[in-house]
């Protein structure tokens, strides 16, 4: 037989073989969308050789586990193609509600029925099966199911467990008849800030009964424990009390007196409110426990102080002339100060409620709440008025020295002298009141050298706590590794101490992180609760933080995390009205941003310089550059303020740019860093607005609303700003509907909440703290209490404050020279006020770990921590998402792989259209991970679940080569080549393996056949 018939026969074959191949086929004619019970499903199926047919139901959970149910299975003959009617039986827990038999399938994402042809003599793979084909059914919620009608009789024993499993389950649900208002401590530094609280009707009706009947003869107890660190400075301070809907004081209202006295006010029927003030006072720095019982008319107000092992017990009972009101679910509670009333200045502990009973109440039996011991407020206090009075004592003693000229060597010089001098006795040359302990002798020293070199007057206990900080810095400075901190760490403690709260935020921040010292949550949290009730800002920021999170054991509790964020919130509007060298812009500045490093500057680099050299030749955008980062101190530039306005008039004046003149006519309207013009700056502003700048428009709206009170024009300019999306107009028009200022409207505060949250949108401060304030309380008639997202206006507010942008410019300058111990402690300082930039910069620092200026151990921990604080943020960056799961792959946190989490966060990359997200998740399905259905129908890739692994390789490859990121083109081709090479070896193995035996057998064959034509082609050299 000749090579040309033998070629012939075998493409006949391979041809016959493909129509043969072709005849396997399977397709759901009518399946459901959603699991039905009884439903006829219709099956088109045909095979080429005796096959089964089998019909699956692939059920995916919310956990991430996957099972697989076999529904029906029959026998198919080759022939023609047939169609099959079944009943779909699907199980009882997909398509009904649980009922005690039933059990529940709430955690049920999602299934696919597959019918499939498949061969025998093959094992279950994806090889056995010859043709398939799904489709997905959607469950229905869990209320929106039937309830099944079970048809048979069921035995005593499963109807005694099926009861069983009702009362087990459906108990009563958890009623708030003791209602902890506060389980933690917080800070109150004496200003309107505190903690709102709301309370619920009841859910089981005989309580919800009971509370009803009792408004008006309450039966309750409130218990709170306080430490007050001053008395009042106003008339009266808030401890706690409720405002109603009206924005009334009503029953409970609990304030502090300028005298320690407390001030009681209930609330009656129609009788109006009646007060009294009991006679004892509450102590200074102890902690105390007022409790307040109300039955019907009597009111019983007992005090008990622990001070050390003393115990101070105060009572006594009055008589109200008419029965108290108090319906607890209306209005709502405020712990220390609100809208109305500044709160005390101290500390708050517990606050309990107790609703519908008064327990047991015993004074000699009170104990201190763990949450206050644990913490040891009056232990740090207590040794802190220890090291006050003998550095006040020192201070007095050196400043007498100086009077009288005298300046005595010190204690510690004395036995070194004795030594030099031939151990020669000598009478010793300090005083009783100069004997210092080792510890104490750095503080020592700077005092005597303050009073010598400045006097009494200057050389106070805060003069010495500055100094103590500085040097702790300057010392910090020169560290080379985390050695150093341990040795440090008390000189910022004995700052601390004498009132520089940066000292305790700083402190604070290094127990937190163990950054060089051991990691102490509770000491960390002493010293913050000593920052933030003393207003330092970072430490605020730092509060609010943990409690939103809930980290380091401390409860997660929105409303005492506002509380924090919204002080802090309301001092960066303040702080931008009043910039100070100490304040810088906050920019988030990542660290592996290559990109936006390169475009940080100063005044002395050759960008600052260029970009000054094109504003002196016109450039207006360089012009607003410079006086941008000028005024605001951005981009590595130091704030200077009059510098700033002089570009602002240069770009005015000369250039004429409408940015230029709006940005002078603001500062010559509010007088920053030039003497306030009004009528110049409203010529530069009408000049602005004579060329469409909107800022320019809403601000002479501003001017005609303030000085010349012509509301009817600043109204017309308001709204022709609002138009044109400006975010000050739209925050005016609120302020005009709220006080009534509006022109022929009656004050609406519905109306201003809208322009407000129109405002804050477009990314207004003030706004934002507006509708945070709205959304604590709630607005009645308008918007219901929204805690947990007026907290993320608030911290959103409070993450644009200046003195955080100091922190974060320091970071950056340390970091671009290459000093990356001081880079990694001041981004840890905002990392641990829960800033997302500078979490992923402290992570990035620990995995770079340049110079090896971090153990080992400690980076490790490090960058697990902080790329995982990362991921908690509202938009976390892609490069922690990759560097996240790379950790969990690796198994970096306890040696073990948590590939699910690991391909979690890949597909959170690749949702963001990251390709390295992509191709990881490639990576994970070429090593036989099998990707879960819920991450598959996320990245909306639920029709490859079942398919072949080299279809789903393809589409993952495909999709990280087609991405925007030109650098990944390569790599992601590369990849996809290979799925392609390897799926062309698997299916044409065969073919590969006979053309190889022919060309082996073939080749020698050729070559002499060829070889004989050449020969005779060559013509013979005779």
């Amino acid at each position: 037989m000749g090579f040309h018939t033998l070629h012939k026969y075998i493409c006949v074959f391979g041809l016959s073989l493909q129509m043969v191949w072709a005849l396997d086929e399977v397709t759901l004619l009518n399946p459901p969308e959603e699991p039905l019970p009884d439903h006829l499903l219709e099956i088109l199926y045909a095979c080429a050789e005796p096959a089964t047919v089998q019909l699956d139901c692939v059920v995916s959970f919310e956990t991430g586990i996957t099972s697989t149910l076999l529904l029906r299975q029959w026998s198919c003959v080759p022939g023609h193609p047939k169609v099959k009617a079944l009943q779909l039986n699907l199980p009882d827990w997909l398509v009904y509600r649980a009922d005690g038999i039933i059990p529940d399938s709430q955690g049920v994402l999602s299934c696919i029925l597959l019918a499939s042809v498949r061969y025998s003599g093959f094992d279950d793979t994806e090889s056995s099966v010859a043709a398939q084909d799904e489709a997905t059914l959607w469950p229905k919620p869990f209320f929106s199911r039937p309830v099944k009608r079970h048809q048979l009789c069921i035995s005593w024993s499963t109807e005694m467990l099926q009861l069983t499993q009702l009362f087990s389950k459906k108990q009563c649900p958890l009623e708030q008849e003791t209602v902890h208002l506060l389980s933690s401590m917080y800070g109150s530094t004496g200003e309107s800030f505190g903690i709102t609280k709301t309370l619920n009707p009841y859910s089981a009706e005989f309580l919800e009964y009971s509370r009803v009947e009792a408004i008006s003869s309450p039966w309750c107890m409130f218990s709170m424990w306080i430490f007050v660190t001053r008395h009042c400075q106003e008339k009266l301070c808030g401890l706690l009390h409720r405002i109603d809907s009206h924005n009334n004081y009503v029953t409970p209202t609990l304030f502090l007196k300028q005298s320690g006295q407390l001030y009681i006010q209930m609330d009656g029927e129609s009788e109006g409110a009646s007060a009294f003030t009991p006679a004892f006072k509450v102590p200074l720095s102890e902690w105390c426990q007022i409790s307040v019982r109300l039955r019907s008319r009597m009111v019983t107000v007992s005090m008990v102080c622990v001070n050390k092992e003393q115990r101070t017990v105060h009572s006594i009972v009055h008589m109200l002339e008419h029965i108290i009101v108090l319906d607890d679910t209306e209005g709502y509670f405020v712990i220390g100060g609100g809208k109305y009333i500044r709160g005390v200045e101290g500390y708050f502990g517990p606050v309990v409620y107790y609703r519908n009973r008064i327990p047991p109440h015993s004074m000699d039996g009170v104990v201190v709440p763990d949450v206050i011991r644990t913490v040891n407020l009056t232990g740090w206090l207590h040794t802190c008025q220890e090291f006050r009075l003998e550095m006040d004592v020192k201070i007095r003693g050196y400043s007498l020295q100086a009077q009288q000229g005298t300046e005595s060597d010190t204690c510690f010089d004395a036995f070194h002298e004795w030594m030099v001098k031939d151990r020669r006795p000598s009478k010793t040359q300090c005083e009783l009141w100069e004997t210092t302990v080792p510890h104490r002798r750095q503080a020592a020293k700077l005092a005597k050298f303050l009073v010598f070199k400045h006097g009494e007057r200057r050389a106070s206990l805060p003069a010495v706590g500055r100094a103590l900080y500085s040097l702790s810095l300057h010392k910090l400075s020169r560290a080379s590794n985390t050695g150093v901190v341990s040795r440090i760490l008390p000189l910022l403690l004995q700052a601390g101490c004498l009132a520089d709260n940066r000292a305790l935020h700083m402190s604070s921040v290094l127990y937190s992180a163990g950054l060089g010292v051991e990691e102490q949550p509770n000491k960390a949290w002493l010293l913050a609760l000593l920052a933030a009730q003393k207003d330092e800002r970072l430490a605020l920021l730092r509060l609010g933080h943990l409690h939103h999170q809930g980290l380091h054991g401390l409860p997660a509790d929105p409303d005492l995390a506002y509380a924090y964020y919204a002080n802090i919130a309301q001092q960066t509007t303040l702080d931008r009205h009043n910039p100070t060298p100490q304040q810088t812009f906050v920019e988030a500045v990542y660290l592996n941003n290559d990109e936006v490093l390169n475009l940080q500057t100063r005044e002395d680099h050759h960008i600052f310089q260029w970009l000054k050299l094109q504003a002196g030749r016109g450039a207006a955008d360089a012009e607003q550059a410079v006086a941008r980062m000028l005024f605001w101190g951005q981009q590595g530039v130091s704030p200077d303020i009059q510098k700033a306005v002089r570009h602002y008039e240069r770009g005015a004046v000369q250039w004429e740019d409408p940015v230029s003149m709006y940005d002078y006519g603001i500062v010559l309207l509010q007088g920053q860093g030039v003497e306030k013009d009004i009528p110049k700056a409203l010529t530069f502003l009408k000049k602005a607005m004579d060329q469409d700048f909107v800022p320019a428009i809403s601000a002479l709206a501003w001017y005609y609303e303030r000085f010349e009170q012509d509301y009817e024009q600043a109204v017309q300019l308001w709204e022709q700003a609002d138009l044109l999306e400006s975010s000050d107009a739209a925050l005016n028009l609120g302020v005009m509907y709220s006080q009534g200022l509006y022109p022929g409207k009656a004050a609406d505060q519905c109306m201003a909440y809208r322009y407000y949250q129109k405002s804050a949108e477009r990314g207004h401060i003030r706004a934002a703290i507006l509708i945070a304030s709205i959304w604590i309380t709630g607005l009645p008639g308008c918007v219901n209490r929204r805690p947990s997202d007026a907290l993320l206006w608030a911290k959103w507010v409070a993450e644009h404050n200046g003195y955080l942008g100091s922190i974060l410019r320091k970071a950056l300058d340390s970091y671009l020279k290459r000093d990356m111990f001081s880079s990694l402690l001041y981004y840890t300082m905002a990392a641990e006020s829960g800033y997302s930039p500078a979490q992923f910069n402290v992570a990035y620092l620990c995995e770079q770990n340049m110079f090896d200026f971090l153990d080992p151990y400690f980076a490790s921990n490090c960058m697990w921590r902080y790329y995982n604080l990362t991921l908690q943020s509202e938009n976390p960056d892609i490069y922690a998402l990759i560097r996240m799961g790379d950790l969990l792959y690796e198994g970096q946190r306890d040696g073990q792989k948590d590939l699910f989490s690991a391909a979690a966060m890949y597909s959170l990359a690749a949702l963001r259209d990251e390709p390295q997200g992509w191709y990881n998740l490639g990576l994970l399905a070429e090593e036989g991970y099998r990707l879960p259905l819920s991450l598959l129908i996320d990245l909306g890739l639920s029709e490859l679940y079942l398919a072949d692994n080299s279809l789903l390789l393809s589409t993952l490859y495909k999709r990280c080569r087609d991405s925007e990121d030109t650098d990944s083109y390569l790599p992601c081709s590369l990849a996809l080549f290979n799925v392609y090479l390897r799926s062309f070896q698997k299916d044409h193995s065969a073919a590969i393996k006979f053309s190889t035996a022919v060309a082996v057998v073939a080749a020698p064959a050729a070559f002499f056949i060829i070889l004989g034509v050449l020969r005779r082609h060559v013509p013979s050299p005779n």
